[in-house]
């Protein structure tokens, strides 16, 4: 993965524990939301879920998400709504950044650091 992508402000925050090899993120903690700076890999399939309300913005690379039965193919300056419950699933077939804004101010905790 490509630390270097965002600045040394952002990779400063905690890391996020997400249990997706292939995927990083960089935890920013506000009061009733969370935002998290995304780095995945090309990992393929991530199986349908659902979680609180979500809403991102694509930086860069190419992923394809199924929100509720819809599929939709995102690139560079597309920007995405996950009502909250909603049944969705993702194909990342390319290296992608992107920025994820969570209702759930809990959704992912930062990593123990060793």
């Amino acid at each position: 993965m490509t630390k270097e992508f965002y600045p040394k402000m952002i990779t400063d925050l905690p890391e996020a524990d997400i249990p997706f090899r292939g995927v990083r993120g960089w935890l920013l903690q506000g009061i009733g939301k969370q935002v998290v700076f995304l780095d995945i890999e090309p990992i393929g399939v991530v199986s349908e879920h659902s979680h609180g309300e979500q809403w991102g913005f694509m930086i860069e690379g190419e992923m394809e998400l199924t929100i509720s039965g819809v599929k939709k193919v995102y690139r560079k300056g597309d920007h995405y709504h996950i009502p909250a419950g909603a049944l969705h699933s993702a194909v990342f077939k390319t290296q992608v950044k992107a920025i994820d804004v969570f209702a759930d101010v809990n959704r992912y905790r930062a990593k123990v650091k060793e």
